[in-house]
């Protein structure tokens, strides 16, 4: 089955990626506490991170979810489940056990001898660490076969038709959304207010998760698509409103001695969502709008991606462990691991990762041969 190419989806996977890294690279100078952390912080920096935070991962669960669905219209369940534990189980093992030790080798120095003995005691600890968005895309996924039949099934073309009437009678109806997905994770943040990345963790996991499945709805009616192109303006301007909420919010006084913690928290969770589904639909709208086509040199950044993500934390921890100690400032170290890692992991995913068909299937490619095909 012919299935079309929607090329938004590939140009906003390689940005988004690349803004993930581009996060990680400056968080030893944040001021937050990481991996590796350089003695000097900048404020400034921290307060542009934690906005862009709002947008990144949402908005790439979403990608996930629209590409679930294409891939499910065009493949068998059992090739589908086959392909997802090749791609993602597969690379997931190999990065707990080989790609992740490092990072905890650098964060705690002192407590080895040196890189082997961490290795040895390591291994088998099946730390995710950053490559816990690959759990979630396997538990994702897996929903993403039941959620098809629901999709297809005499409930499910109900609801969808519903929500193609919403957003095709009136210019906000997308953006009305933002009422259910505020709604579940502000409730479920009063249950379960922890920021950890466990799938375990349903304030986070869900509230993911809704994302996924709006990718998924979003693409199951050609006509809700559209109005992610067509209303991308008034999307836009959603988001600039939402924008201003959240740096009104996040720089207003201190309010504790007025307001509970847990309103504040209410608060702020609201006007995250806020920003995380105006930017969502803003980005993709533009995107369907301009992003009209995939060159050849973005199918191969398109399929070099995910081995560079699952590269790139390791690296940036093990250069900045060493960068952070020189005496230079903030703007020269920071620029300086931003280069010297892109250039490190595009060259072992260009040079070795891409050509070598054993490291194709350990990070999640297909055979070189279906990879051209597709």
């Amino acid at each position: 089955m012919k299935v079309q190419r929607y090329s938004e989806l590939d140009w906003l996977r390689v940005i988004l990626i690349l803004a993930v890294f581009l996060h990680h690279v400056f968080m030893p100078f944040n001021g937050d506490k990481w991996h590796v952390m350089n003695t000097q912080s900048s404020k400034l920096l921290d307060d542009i991170m934690v906005y862009f935070e709002q947008l990144r991962l949402p908005t790439l669960f979403f990608i996930a979810g629209a590409g679930s669905l294409l891939l499910l219209k065009k493949t068998k369940t059992r090739t589908f489940i086959i392909s997802k534990f090749h791609r993602l189980f597969i690379p997931l093992i190999v990065g707990m056990m080989l790609i992740v030790p490092p990072q905890n080798y650098y964060e705690n120095v002192n407590e080895y001898t040196g890189i082997i003995d961490a290795y040895k005691h390591l291994f088998f600890s099946f730390d995710a660490n950053h490559l816990w968005f690959i759990e979630f895309l396997i538990v994702f996924m897996l929903l993403a076969i039941p959620a098809k039949s629901a999709l297809n099934s005499q409930a499910g073309c109900i609801v969808i038709n519903k929500l193609e009437q919403l957003v095709v009678s009136s210019k906000h109806g997308l953006f009305s959304l933002v009422l259910i997905i505020s709604l579940f994770r502000c409730s479920l943040k009063l249950l379960m207010p922890s920021e950890d990345n466990g799938v375990d963790n349903l304030s986070v996991s869900i509230f993911f998760l809704l994302f996924f499945m709006a990718g998924m709805s979003f693409m199951s009616k050609p006509k809700i698509w559209e109005q992610l192109s067509i209303n991308r303006s008034v999307n836009l301007k959603w988001f600039i409103f939402s924008s201003i909420v959240f740096y009104s919010y996040y720089f207003m006084p201190d309010m504790s001695d007025y307001v509970p913690l847990v309103i504040r928290w209410q608060l702020w969770w609201l006007v995250c969502t806020l920003v995380s589904w105006s930017g969502l639909l803003a980005m993709i709208g533009y995107a369907s709008a301009l992003c009209t086509k995939t060159p050849t040199w973005l199918h191969t950044a398109n399929e070099l991606i995910y081995p560079f993500y699952i590269l790139h934390q390791t690296i940036i921890v093990a250069l900045a462990f060493y960068i952070v100690q020189w005496d230079k400032g903030i703007a020269i170290k920071s620029i300086t691991l931003l280069l010297s890692t892109f250039l490190v992991c595009s060259f072992l995913c260009y040079f070795f990762v891409k050509p070598v068909s054993f490291f194709r299937y350990l990070f999640g490619l297909k055979p070189q041969n279906a990879s051209i095909k597709n």
